[in-house]
């Protein structure tokens, strides 16, 4: 009886953008816990205090993603912005 409630076809995209949130929460939790430089999991670790490590700080930070976002034009239809700027060409 409950699982009719619950399991109706409208819930199904509910479920799918809690499903999508988890899953992004999760991933983020992990990357942070496993290249993040200022987590520190293990008691040897810990026991360091506070490191200046600048070097691994700015290649947590410069990831692949924010390297090729920094390499594109800040657009998101460049095409269409070109169609409405430019008439002339049009």
């Amino acid at each position: 009886m409950a699982t009719n409630r619950w399991l109706r076809p409208e819930v199904y995209p509910l479920f799918a953008a809690v499903g999508v949130a988890i899953g992004i929460c999760g991933l983020q939790l992990v990357r942070n816990m496993r290249i993040n430089p200022e987590v520190r999991v293990s008691k040897e670790k810990r026991a360091a205090g506070v490191l200046d490590n600048f070097e691994e700080g700015q290649k947590y930070a410069e990831h692949a993603v924010r390297k090729f976002a920094r390499s594109r034009p800040p657009e998101i239809f460049p095409s269409l912005n070109r169609f409405f700027s430019d008439p002339q060409k049009n």
